[in-house]
Formats: structure tokens, sequence, C-alpha cells
């Protein structure tokens, strides 16, 4: 636990913030989570790798953490406008299953994919169970900031103070990137509720004052967090592309649901401070989920890479910076997390101490500071590898101190071991004692001078997909190519 001040950054005010709590002694987050209508691509996951290391730092800063990532599994169309066929419904009709089958498929997937990234647990509530609540809403800000069309009830931007002042993409047309709906009075007004059109039935639809359909995607994040979270909470999170319009929108609704007055008060939004990470980009265009083989975890796990490595990718390179992903930053990112797991493994036995050894002190002093300035997780894990390298100290002393890091990057390095890291592709039918065996006999013939017999286990081994690591400074003596 520290008691340096934490400084984030506030996408709202554009500047860095002491984090000062609405509750004392607790933060209250809500992260805007996925459209459960497909598997998540590791773009996506980007920003709940953020999300949880925030969490786990508010955590080790002392406070009892309350954290919500919303599941959208209605609402949202296949563009951020208010035109479009809906993701899930479309979804649906494409597999032949119902739009609630859909759902809980995805969701199930993505919830499988946070934990293989080790995001401590979280509140997941679904849109779908607050549907009620969102009609409600719209019932009491009807009057004064929204009005009905043929489609829908829309909101009206125009009636709220400083609408779009989160965003940066704004223009003299309004937010970038909203289609017009035929009778909107501005063009950055958005839905509230959409109608479902005549002649038409939808699988998920609800009766409402304003006609039979569905909740706007936006309802659902400021029905959600009022309703776990309470107004004001502590931080709102999200990707940077939530920061143009679904973000801005949301905010509105929440000025008319308080009453609230402009955002030169950022509490008026909802919550104290918004934060934003930036996009995760690949250069050969499989980050879309139009690509086919999309980036996904489970492709990254599929190739022979523990999902870890790529947890430590993120944390590499600060959350407001654009992240570049290749195979070989992966690979360079599993070799460094190996090269921390070979020192937990030997420690791993070592009655912990305390972390107050004077060794250690400036490593934790520039540990707390880097985390203190606005999550600098790069600069953090320099600091642990520094520590990670400190020789001549106490066994237990040293594994507190590791300990103690690894409680805020979540990197469990006291739970892999070296040959959970060992790159093994899923289609790779080999028995890994059969390859120890022949790696012993190798080492044998070597020890004899049999170098033929060495060459021959090697060319073997090598016809079998394995790659042999002779004086790889890792100690890794193999794996499968």
């Amino acid at each position: 636990m520290s008691d340096t001040p934490l400084q984030l950054f506030n996408s709202l005010t554009r500047s860095l913030e002491n984090f000062e709590p609405v509750h004392a002694g607790e933060a209250r987050v809500y992260t805007c989570g996925p459209t459960v209508y497909n598997y998540q691509h590791i773009g996506n996951m980007r920003a709940y790798v953020f999300a949880d290391t925030l969490g786990r730092t508010l955590q080790w800063k002392g406070y009892k953490l309350t954290h919500v990532i919303n599941i959208t599994d209605v609402g949202h169309l296949t563009s951020d406008a208010d035109e479009g066929e809906d993701k899930m419904e479309k979804m649906a009709a494409s597999e032949g299953k119902s739009a609630w089958d859909i759902a809980r498929l995805y969701q199930e997937d993505f919830e499988r994919d946070l934990a293989r990234l080790n995001v401590q647990p979280k509140q997941h509530p679904r849109a779908t169970e607050y549907v009620e609540a969102m009609i409600a809403w719209g019932e009491k800000i009807a009057d004064k900031h929204c009005y009905e069309l043929e489609s829908g009830l829309y909101f009206d931007t125009s009636s709220v103070t400083d609408y779009g002042k989160l965003a940066r993409a704004v223009t003299e047309d309004g937010e970038g990137r909203i289609d017009s709906v035929e009778g909107k009075r501005n063009a950055a007004d958005f839905a509230i509720w959409r109608k479902t059109p005549a002649g038409e039935t939808r699988q998920m639809e609800w009766d409402s004052p304003w006609g039979r359909g569905a909740p706007g995607w936006h309802l659902e994040c400021s029905v959600m967090g009022e309703k776990l979270l309470g107004f004001p909470f502590d931080i709102h999170t999200g990707g940077i592309d939530h920061r143009e319009i679904h973000h801005p929108n949301e905010i509105a609704q929440n000025q008319a649901f308080c009453g609230c007055g402009g955002l030169s008060e950022s509490t008026n939004s909802g919550a104290k401070i918004w934060m934003h990470n930036n996009f995760l980009v690949e250069r050969s265009g499989k980050m879309s989920k139009s690509s086919g083989e999309f980036l996904r975890l489970q492709l990254l796990i599929d190739k022979g890479y523990h999902p870890l490595a790529y947890r430590l990718m993120c944390l590499q390179a600060h959350y407001r910076s654009e992240l570049e992903f290749s195979w070989e930053g992966l690979q360079a990112a599993l070799t460094r997390l190996k090269r921390m797991v070979m020192v937990a493994e030997r420690l791993a036995e070592a009655q912990p101490g305390k972390p107050d050894h004077p060794k250690f002190a400036p490593m934790l002093d520039k540990f707390d500071a880097a985390i203190g300035d606005d999550l600098n997780t790069a600069v953090a894990l320099t600091a642990l590898e520094e520590a990670i390298a400190v020789k001549k100290v106490d066994a237990g002393i040293k594994l507190a101190v590791i300990e103690e890091m690894d409680e805020v990057l979540g990197l469990d390095l006291f739970g892999l071991s070296r040959t959970a890291l060992r790159i093994r592709p899923k289609h790779a039918a080999l028995d890994e004692a059969e390859v120890e065996d022949a790696i012993t006999r190798r080492k044998a013939a070597r020890a004899e001078k049999d170098f033929a017999l060495s060459d021959a286990i090697r060319d073997e081994l090598a016809a079998k997909g394995v790659e042999l690591m002779d004086g790889d400074p890792l100690g890794w003596e193999w794996k499968l190519g």
C-alpha cells in the first residue's frame, strides 16, 4: 500500500488530477463493456487490461473497489449512428440462433478471455436486465430533453450545457461519424428509444410509452452507472473511440437526469474522472472482425503464446499511447516474462518477508512514483526488473517486493511456470515426456562426444517441429516451431 498521491488524466478536463474519492475509503469505477455479438479482438481486450490495472492500483492504494463492466446485449447498431442494423439481431440471423443465445455465447467467451488475462472479477450487468429502468429514465427526461419521431424518442443535445466537451472530433456540423435521421433537430441528437418499424418483429423488443422497440445504445451505461455506483461516482473508463460519441451522449443523459449544470464541474457528468485508453494498431488489417481470422486472444493461444505475454505487451506502453501489435513484439514480451518467471520460480519456496529492505527502497519508490503518475506501467516494469536483479539479499524479502509490484501489474509471476510459457502451438501432437527423454539422451551423447548421435536426435526432433535452443541464456531447451 502507498500513501503517494495518485494522479490520473481526466479526458474531460484534459488535465492530470489527484484521485480524491467521492466516498471516503472507496473507489467506484465503471468501464464500458463489449457488445456481445461476436468474439472480442485483442484491441478490445487492451481496454480491460488497462481498466484492471487501474482497479488493482486503487486497491493497492487502500481503497475498497467496486468495479462494473457492463455487457451490451441489446441496442448497439452496426455503427455509432442512429441508423443501421442491430448488431445482436444481425448476428443472430446470420448464425441461425436466437439473439439471447448469441449474447450468452459471446459473453462467456469474453469472460473466459478476462480470466486468461488475469483480470480480476468484476460485476457484469447485462443491458437487458435494466430495460425497465431505462424506460423510467427516459420518462423522467423526456419532457425537457427529448422529442419523438416516427422512428423513436430522441435526445435534444441542445438542451444541456457543454454538449460534446469531452470529444475531440467536433466539427461545425456536430459530432463526426453521426449519420442523419430524418426529422432530427440537431445532427448530434441520438436515440433514447428506437421503435420497431411497422411490419417488423425484433427478437429483443419491449413495450414503452413511445411504442414497442428497444433502448438506444447510450442509455444503458447511464442507467447502470447510476443504479450500481450512484452519481457522481469516481471514474468512468473506456476506449478512445468512446470519447467521441458514446461518452458525450452518456454525459448529456446524466446531466439531464440529475438536473446538473455545465461541465466546468466534472461531477456534473456523472463521474469525477473520465479515462480513455488508446488504440492497439496492427498493420495487416486483422484487427477488424470482418477480416476472417481476426486477432482474438484465442488465436494467440493457438499459436502457442501464453495470454499473459499479451498482458505484458499492453503494460509496456502507456495506456494513452498507441500500441502496435506484431508477432515479433509478442515474442519479445514473452521472453521478458520468462526472465521474470525464472526468478520467481527460484524464490517460490522462500518464507515471505517484509518488502522494507533498504536495498529495495529505490525500486519501490520508482515503482510507486511511476504508478502514481497516471499509471505509467512502462516505467513500473523497469522498477520490477531492477528489483528482480538485486543480488545477495534474503529470498523472502525479495519475494515480498516482487509480489507487491505484481499485485498491481497482474502478471501472476508466482502462478506461472517455465513450462507454461513454452511456445506450443495448438496442433502440435507431441508428448512432452518423449521430448524431454530425447533431450536427455542428446545431452548424454554430447557429453560422450558422440556428435553423430547428438545431431541425429536433433534432426529427429526438428522433423517433429521441436526447435532446440542450445546456449539460450534463459535456459529454455526447446520450443515448438
